[in-house]
């Protein structure tokens, strides 16, 4: 085997060796998720190379040198200001939903008016729309990290997947008989999960547009779907108050996460999977133990319905966003509640970390998006200009561009 390179990733942080074996190139990675800007290098070096063969004593020098950047990259302040780049007025009804691509150099919003667009993310222009469904487009993704397609869920009950490069309608996916409300791609690229409010889940094969499995077991609406990282697993949300854990291979459920007294609304892995959180109109947060399907805590504070739930990108913190006005941030691990966010005027739909872990970003009724510092729970900035209420926002990989969707038919470009 022979080492070819290392990678440096920040979100999460880790080191990606690449090397060849038999010919092939393969990779993995080592997780830096404990690094601090005070942590020992040398110790962590000695750690790594005592664990990690590929690693000689001529490379660990390299080694050294990479985790003091990203100590660097660390200790760095994050006192960004974002400012209104764009105002995009194309969609003659309210947006749903807004996603960007993995690099952030696109972007996607679904709308009442049933379209998705696409558009470029520096210049604010409009790349293609995607025309054909007969309903909402309600749910919308990006096959990330590849980013070459898109998938759309509808009130018409289908699910299209497009090409992000020339707007091309590849498959329609029909099957549900009932309204699909979220939907997500498999790290693979290989398959689609569609949720829906005909009680079901559908796991459908983007190459040749078949239906792969039918997930039936929830008694209610299915209104949150998520893969694991590898994609062996998924989980659903439903309004029969429960989430369950599909085998994606078999197609069988392997755990019912039995608890919440009402609906769920959001539900989470963590970024290894071992944790799942799911938020519910008991206005609870829940966190799970993924391989046991056990309950290991219950987060609870708010005072009206849990509306979204959010984990950093190490795992190690956990946004809840509530329809009481306020937000908490939470230590994933011992349930300690870190800082209680007031300020928003109006129920929080939507939150989301940076990915540096380092601000928090809300959605509000209340025509504002905010940023949020998630140790002390202060409010670094308001979003304003939306003339009504804001149901989507997201940051781009790096953290330096947000976009905001509204029932105001617009969506807003902040840098």
């Amino acid at each position: 085997m022979k080492l070819k390179r290392f990678l440096l990733r920040y979100y999460p942080p880790g080191i990606i060796l690449e090397y060849e074996q038999g010919g092939n190139l393969k990779s993995k990675s080592i997780d830096l998720l404990d690094l601090k800007p005070e942590t020992d290098v040398d110790a962590v070096v000695d750690e790594i190379t005592k664990k990690e063969p590929l690693i000689t004593a001529a490379k660990a020098e390299q080694v050294r040198k990479l985790i003091e950047r990203l100590q660097e990259k660390i200790s760095q302040k994050d006192d960004h200001h974002f400012y209104l780049f764009k105002v995009l007025r194309a969609h003659i009804l309210p947006l749903t939903n807004v996603a960007f691509n993995k690099s952030g150099s696109r972007f996607i919003t679904g709308s009442y008016d049933r379209t998705c667009k696409v558009w470029d993310t520096a210049s604010g222009e409009e790349l293609h729309t995607l025309e054909g469904h007969r309903n909402v487009v309600y749910a919308i993704a990006f096959n990330n990290p590849y980013g070459d397609k898109i998938a759309t869920g509808s009130f018409d009950k289908t699910c299209k997947l497009w090409s992000s490069d020339t707007g091309k309608c590849y498959h329609t996916f029909r099957g549900h008989t009932s309204e699909i409300v979220c939907l997500s791609f498999n790290p693979q690229s290989s398959m689609i999960a569609t949720g829906s409010m005909d009680t079901t889940a559908k796991l459908w094969d983007i190459q040749t547009g078949q239906e792969v499995a039918s997930l039936n077991g929830h008694s209610a609406e299915i209104i949150s779907l998520s893969f694991n990282t590898t994609g062996s697993q998924l989980i659903t949300g439903s309004f029969d108050h429960t989430v369950s854990v599909w085998d994606v291979r078999t197609g069988q459920r392997a755990h019912t996460l039995i608890g919440h007294k009402a609906e769920i609304s959001s539900a989470q892995f963590n970024w290894d999977c071992s944790l799942i959180a799911t938020g519910s109109m008991d206005k609870t947060c829940k966190i799970w133990d993924t391989a046991t399907g056990r309950c290991i805590g219950t987060l609870r504070g708010h005072e009206d319905e849990v509306l979204d739930v959010a984990f950093d990108f190490t795992g190690q913190m956990l946004l809840t966003a509530s329809a009481d006005s306020t937000a908490r941030c939470y230590n994933a691990l011992t349930h300690s509640v870190i800082s209680t966010i007031t300020g928003h005027e109006g129920e929080i739909s939507k939150i989301t970390f940076n990915p540096q872990g380092t601000s928090v970003l809300t959605a509000s009724a209340d025509k504002t998006a905010r940023l949020w510092d998630p140790e002390d729970g202060k409010c670094k900035q308001i979003l304003e200009g939306h003339t009504d209420e804001i149901f989507s926002c997201a940051f781009n990989y790096e953290g330096n561009t947000i976009i905001t969707g509204s029932k105001d038919n617009t969506c807003r470009i902040w840098r």
